[in-house]
């Protein structure tokens, strides 16, 4: 079924793919193709994806076209102003990451979110000009697109900036999300500018132009790069900052690169993971949590069973200590990658697990050493060539901070706060951090983000990542879980209920039916407390992901969101 908002909006630019929306079903059929497939948070920019496929594009292209409307038509995590994560497995076997994470601007400061007390004052953090990190996501898809696609910025960008200047129905998700978002956008002219309709709410049906954004999306079709980070865009966003005493400058958007990164890889019971490398933790514990979790016998214990949930339980614990103290921007920090991904270091790690009984976090240590808003959002890729794109990106909180660059149309991330402003104080997400993940000028502030491929002889089987905050790694975690251990298809992959521990705060949350009572009354006896149902939400993540399997590709929208997968035809 295709949704009014969709009608439309595919009359005037789309005409070549075949798509399905979201339902409401726990685990609603795939969508399948034979010619690539695209997954992501807006099925509009799936559509955009499967379209670019259609003429003849590859999966490199398929990802910046979706991207770029991403910018469009999920304004909450799709963006032109923050940054983000790309994992790329290419057709002739190469492997290699972009990783194009926001920077701190040259101004910025170790202290700068602590008051004269020393108390750490969050909403600096997140609801200021002086929270937003120099953007790096326009860098990253153009230099994607210069170096693996296949067509040109014009026509990859061009129906992003249809979308912009024509607008698109609004769904009923999306109106609900604008309406929801009404008191951050309140204090900013231009935000209610750009995300309200003249003041009021938008109501679904209603359309949605852009006429800022089409415009800075433009100069960035005609003159690349410097369409962005120079002249008339980067001049506004300057002005934005010195409005609102915020820090980037124009020598901080001058220089701002992306950076071209080797990926981790580790191998899971003949599998190849590919993960992304830090300043993003997601990769090294995902490989640290495998790397325990290969020792047990998960298909046995049963999907859902409390000695597996307390297994993993466990295996997260530690990781998520490690990640506290060891990670953070590798270019200013030594991170020790090759170590915590060992599979040495996991049997060492793991000594002190008992199978009955749970281990306090006060109890577990960052490691055997000497001493993210949920409205991320991620897309998978696939093309008939072997290429396979997985792609995370994000303004941090839903909205970022609330923020649009006024005459621009765009906002502004807040992910400064993914810095440790202060040594084992919580950010947003409850994350901790140390020194690893300092402020610093320049520096890349530490991510959970993990968009992840998984290869099979070589060849990719899976494409995944999620949205989340910290509950992203573990997202990703039990969807390749779910098809390797317990050989799901995509659909329950995807759509099964699941669950998160981080170390600290000391607890374990889960989906509505996602521990069984039964379960939960295990738990609690072997000393897990603290055991919550989601506040939030619909779900934990929204893992859109991409299946391979003979010659067929599936494709997969998480239930618990809008969305859509979408397939060339």
């Amino acid at each position: 079924m295709i949704r009014s908002m969709m009608a439309m909006t595919v009359a005037v630019v789309l005409m070549s793919s075949t798509l399905v929306a979201p339902t409401l079903a726990v685990s609603p059929e795939p969508v399948y193709g034979k010619g690539g497939m695209v997954a992501s948070r807006s099925a509009i920019a799936s559509e955009v994806g499967a379209e670019i496929l259609a003429k003849g594009g590859n999966a490199i292209d398929a990802a910046v076209a979706t991207g770029f409307a991403l910018a469009v038509t999920h304004p909450s995590a799709g963006n032109l102003g923050g940054g983000g994560f790309m994992v790329l497995r290419l057709a002739d076997g190469t492997v290699i990451t972009n990783d194009h994470r926001e920077r701190a601007p040259a101004a910025a400061t170790r202290d700068m979110f602590l008051d004269a007390d020393g108390a750490f004052v969050p909403e600096r953090s997140t609801l200021t000009h002086a929270a937003s990190g120099v953007p790096g996501t326009v860098a990253g898809l153009l230099d994607v697109l210069e170096r693996y696609g296949t067509l040109s910025r014009r026509e990859v960008m061009a129906p992003a900036i249809t979308l912009a200047s024509r607008g698109f129905e609004i769904s009923h998700d999306l109106a609900r999300d604008l309406e929801r978002y009404r008191e951050r956008f309140a204090p900013h002219a231009a935000s209610v500018e750009a995300f309200t309709n003249k003041g009021s709410p938008y109501v679904a049906g209603e359309r949605l132009v852009q006429k800022d954004l089409a415009a800075t999306l433009s100069r960035i079709s005609k003159r690349g790069r410097d369409g962005f980070y120079r002249g008339r865009t980067a001049d506004l966003i300057v002005a934005e900052m010195q409005r609102g005493n915020g820090l980037i400058s124009a020598a901080d958007l001058e220089a701002y690169r992306s950076v071209w990164r080797q990926p981790i890889r580790s191998r899971y019971r003949g599998y190849e993971i590919v993960g992304m490398p830090p300043p993003s933790s997601g990769g090294v514990l995902i490989a640290q949590m495998l790397n325990v979790l290969e020792a047990y016998d998960l298909k046995r214990m049963g999907f859902g069973s409390s000695e597996l949930v307390h297994l993993m339980i466990e295996a997260e614990r530690r990781a998520f200590a490690d990640r506290a103290e060891h990670l953070g921007d590798p270019d200013f920090f030594a991170v020790p990658v090759e170590r915590l991904i060992a599979k040495d270091y996991a049997r060492e790690r793991f000594q002190d697990f008992e199978p009955k009984r749970a281990t306090p976090s006060s109890a577990v240590g960052a490691g055997l050493w000497p001493e993210e808003s949920p409205d991320t959002t991620h897309a998978s890729f696939a093309d008939a060539l072997g290429n396979a794109v997985a792609y995370t990106t994000t303004l941090n909180l839903s909205y970022g901070s609330g923020i649009t660059v006024t005459g621009a149309g765009f906002l502004l991330n807040n992910e400064m706060d993914d810095f440790s402003a202060k040594p084992d104080t919580p950010n947003a997400y409850g994350l901790l951090g140390r020194a690893a993940n300092a402020i610093e000028p320049g520096k890349r502030m530490l991510s959970s983000m993990s968009p992840t491929i998984v290869l099979k002889d070589g060849k990719p089987l899976l494409i995944t990542g999620s949205p989340g905050g910290s509950t992203i790694i573990t997202t990703t975690l039990q969807v390749i879980l779910n098809v390797v251990d317990h050989e799901m298809d995509l659909s329950d992959a995807v759509g099964q209920p699941r669950f998160h521990h981080q170390w600290q705060p000391d607890r374990v949350l889960y989906e509505r039916f996602g521990l069984s009572p039964d379960t939960l009354a295990a738990l609690r006896r072997m000393g897990h407390e603290q055991l919550t149902l989601l506040p939030w939400g619909r779900g934990l993540g929204d893992a859109n992901s991409i299946l391979i399997r003979d010659g067929q590709f599936h494709g997969m929208s998480d239930p618990r969101n809008d969305g859509g997968a979408a397939a060339p035809r």
